[in-house]
């Protein structure tokens, strides 16, 4: 017997003690699916048979099941459940989580329940037992449908218990198989002729019938036409647009789901009680006119309509008037509703309509949102969600979004079919409850502060401790710029694996061997400036940080952490240098952007860390230098007086050596600055401009622009000199290696060596944007000026890479989740929250040398 569980399903099992509910959920489902009141007894009270525990025990099973069901799981309970007062708050944990509960009823002959209960040692009841539970198991039985049990399998014998097989099916709206290609099409409302304009454009090659209506369209490059619902009412040509649906739905070449029109239709076709406005009774007149046969079966296809589809292994989302995120991919009759009609709170505008709940603006998830229900001028991206209705039958446009690429295709309306109840406003101005209301820019400590779990284009979800949050806010409300510039922090870098040469630490072979091993072939080098890491987010003039940001100023210049880099007036001549660059190389036109955020290293160090130097470098070098020649010379008189102290003057010597490597190390990163004379500026990146983040542009691309940004004003901005290597060329690594043993015996910190297309997923997933190989000198400043004598560089071998690696790339994940919602204009508080996480991360207990 197969008994087929809806996914996601509450399956309860009902049954007479000692009918072999256990035995079935060992059999059919996995340990971690089963939820025994048997084992729940025995964790709260030790005694899996102490009857007086079972409140506390259906407490704790009934919270664990509402998590595993608000994760998605099948759940399982293992229980007697015979009586409805034991299945209610089942039923309603399921509709809680808007799953299906299924019920399995083992309904075996009392003889077999008795004899297996009384061959359990632990079962001391007797019969009576079995028999209540018999009893009130046969008075539930054709109620549990009633009481909302969606699907209900009973078992009767031991046969066809030993015979059961169970089946999970998925969902109806689950098609996470389905990759598309898609064009998503907005409410059609009967427009006929804009809906074959439309496919048209698209590139859909109709087919029509022998009296020239089209019955058909299908793609050359086999895309699917996907609409959004709202197929029907208001327009003047209904029959026309369901028969060309239809027709592709049959042959394939579309998709559907169902909208409220659809819905309101099926009913009057049924002959139900509705209201006959918003087009309806011109639908109703259209089709009594096309026939009785193609009105059934008009009938037939809208009410076999969905609400809602999950496609795309999940990224995609389709519902008529959209879906908050807690609801993709669930069945329960508020799913439904909600993708059909949307949330309201029962307020009403001044044209008597309901005001719509603004879910799209809170909305978090991962996979893009697609619907349409409420008619807009323009479409316009909110928070990964997009409105495809573009109120054609009111005379506004037919609209279609080309799925992945993102792209809007649209076709004017031949005229007005309908007039409108009220005009159509954009999407960000739509009214929204009061309670609801959130200008883009405000920010609110709750969406930062606590246990924080973001979802990441690029590295799934990542999590963020409350203790991580208290830290990062900590910093942010102290210390940084305003959040409104905050639009990016650069994340931290790990360093290639360790080497094995002698006297390195690390060495350039072994980063390409780890991008060989990621599956990069091309990699890029760049020089390593001796500064520190900096954004700088540059406006075109004045003008452009209040309308885009919201705040007044030509930009800003802050540190990874946030904080303002240089004293106002410095960082405003700077930017004026940088912005008067700009123009001059053309960048402002060529991107069609009016701001730029660069990530850049400005030079000296010391601009930033002169403390830092003063306090603890140049402390220890005049220590050492005051100290050990002093003690070199001493221990060479008392040499000379015949005592035995040559090892001791060895090592002291040696220690003198290795401090004036420490002290000409970092003084190699401190010069004097007057204003901006000797400062140095060597940006490497483009992050973003208007509308576009530039992470999949390849390295070559950013260095060729920053190059004319160079070459406008040589005295500030420094060129970053690069090298681009095969890693599976041997010759080419040796070459690349030896350019770095170059740069740094001159003095240079080392290297950074990138995947030459920037960002890359390999077979493992994302790869490091970039592994540092930083120069042997140079990690005598971070590992101490003795770091390289055998005993030390042997114990430093062993340091652990592992967590630094894993910190980066989700830091690298949450940076690129930070740019591309900027690219997509979302709120400030949407940004902002990704560039938090990244700082709030940086309280990981990592080494920090590493």
């Amino acid at each position: 017997m197969r008994l087929s569980i809806p996914d996601k399903s509450l399956v309860v099992l009902i049954g007479a003690s000692g009918s072999g509910k256990s035995t079935f959920a060992r059999t059919h489902f996995a340990p971690t699916q089963v939820l025994s009141s048997d084992a729940f007894r025995g964790m709260v009270a030790d005694d899996e048979n102490d009857q007086s525990a079972s409140a506390d025990a259906f407490d704790a099973l009934h919270y664990v099941a509402g998590k595993r069901l608000a994760a998605g799981r099948v759940t399982v309970i293992d229980a007697t459940n015979v009586q409805r007062a034991a299945r209610a708050p089942l039923v309603a944990l399921a509709k809680e989580h808007d799953v299906l509960p299924t019920a399995i009823v083992l309904d075996l002959p009392e003889k077999v329940c008795v004899e297996r209960t009384e061959a359990r040692p632990d079962r001391d009841f007797g019969a009576a037992v079995v028999r209540r539970h018999r009893n009130d198991l046969r008075r539930s039985l054709k109620f549990l449908q009633r009481e909302g049990f969606r699907h209900v399998h009973v078992l009767r014998t031991e046969q066809e218990v030993a015979e059961a097989e169970i089946v999970v099916e998925p969902l109806f709206n689950d098609r996470r198989d389905l990759t598309g290609p898609f064009d998503v099409i907005g409410d059609v409302h009967g427009c006929r002729e804009e809906l074959e304009d439309l496919l048209t454009e698209l590139g859909y090659v109709l087919e029509r019938d022998a009296a020239g209506l089209a019955v058909d369209a299908a793609h050359p490059a086999g895309r699917t036409a996907f609409f959004v619902g709202d197929l029907v009412d208001r327009g003047p040509d209904t029959p026309g647009v369901l028969r060309l649906v239809m027709g592709m739905v049959a042959s394939g070449n579309a998709m559907s789901v169902r909208g409220n029109h659809e819905e309101k239709l099926v009913r009057a076709l049924k002959g139900k009680q509705v209201r006959i406005g918003h087009g309806l009774a011109e639908s109703l007149d259209q089709l009594k006119a096309a026939g009785e046969e193609f009105t059934a079966r008009a009938l037939d296809f809208c009410d076999g309509l969905i609400a809602h589809y999950v496609l795309d292994g999940g990224k995609l989302v389709i519902a008529h008037a959209g879906l908050p995120e807690r609801f993709h991919g669930r069945a329960s009759g508020r799913v439904r509703s909600t993708a059909m009609y949307g949330q309201t709170n029962g307020e009403t505008d001044e044209y008597g309509l309901p005001v719509r709940y603004p879910w799209a603006n809170e909305y978090r998830g991962q996979a893009t949102v697609l619907y349409g229900h409420t008619p807009i001028p323009e479409v316009e991206w909110v928070n990964n969600t997009l409105c495809l209705d573009t109120g054609c039958v009111f005379g506004g446009k037919l609209t279609a979004l080309r799925y992945p690429e993102r792209e809007i295709v649209a076709v004017a309306a031949r005229k007005v079919w309908y007039e409108p109840v009220k005009p159509l406003l954009p999407a960000s101005e739509l009214p929204e409850p009061a309670q609801a209301r959130r200008e883009p820019a405000v920010l609110e400590l709750a969406d930062v502060t606590g246990k924080r779990v973001l979802q990441t284009r690029h590295h799934g979800r990542i999590t963020v401790s409350a203790e991580q949050s208290a830290a990062a806010l900590e910093v942010m409300s102290r210390f940084a710029v305003d959040p409104r510039w905050l639009l990016y922090l650069p994340p931290t870098m790990a360093p290639s694996s360790t080497a094995d040469r002698d006297g390195y630490l690390e060495y350039p072979e072994q980063a390409f061997a780890d991008f060989r091993t990621a599956g990069v072939q091309e990699v890029v080098c760049q020089e390593k400036h001796m500064g520190s890491r900096a954004v700088l987010l540059v406006c075109r003039d004045e003008s452009v940080a209040p309308a885009r940001f919201g705040i007044e100023g030509g930009g800003v210049v802050y540190t990874r952490t946030g904080r303002a880099f240089l004293p106002a007036a410095l960082e405003a001549e700077l930017l004026a240098r940088v912005r008067a660059a700009a123009t001059s190389a053309g960048l402002w036109d060529e991107l069609s952007t009016g701001w730029l955020l660069l990530d850049a290293e400005l030079m000296p160090w010391s601009l930033k860390a002169e403390s830092l130097l003063i306090e603890q470098y140049a402390a220890v070098g005049a220590a050492a230098n005051a100290v050990l020649p002093v003690a070199a010379t001493e221990l060479e008189a008392a040499a000379a007086r015949g005592v035995d102290v040559g090892e001791l003057l060895g090592r002291t010597r040696t220690r003198e050596s290795t401090a004036a490597a420490f002290r000409s190390a970092y003084r190699r990163y401190c010069w004097q600055t007057d204003g901006l004379a000797g400062v140095r500026l060597a940006p490497f990146q483009v992050l973003a401009s208007e509308g576009a983040a530039h992470h999949e542009r390849p390295h070559a691309w950013h260095l060729a622009l920053l190059d004319r940004l160079a070459a406008a004003d040589p005295d500030l901005v420094a060129p970053t000199a690069t090298r681009t290597v095969d890693t599976t060329d041997p010759g080419a690594v040796a070459e690349a290696a030896g350019w770095w043993e170059e740069l740094t015996a001159a003095g240079g910190e080392g290297m950074v060596v990138k995947p030459a297309g920037n960002l890359t997923r390999g077979g493992k997933g994302l790869v490091q944007p970039g592994l540092k190989v930083r120069g042997r000198e140079y990690l005598r400043i971070i590992y101490g000026p003795d770091y390289t004598l055998p005993e030390n560089l042997s114990r430093l071998r062993d340091r652990g890479l592992g967590r630094k690696r894993a910190l980066a790339l989700r830091e690298y994940a949450l940076g690129l989740e930070a740019l591309d919602r900027v690219a997509r204009g979302e709120p400030l508080w949407r940004v902002h929250e990704c560039v938090f996480a990244v700082l709030a991360l940086e309280s990981d207990p990592v080494d920090p040398r590493l």
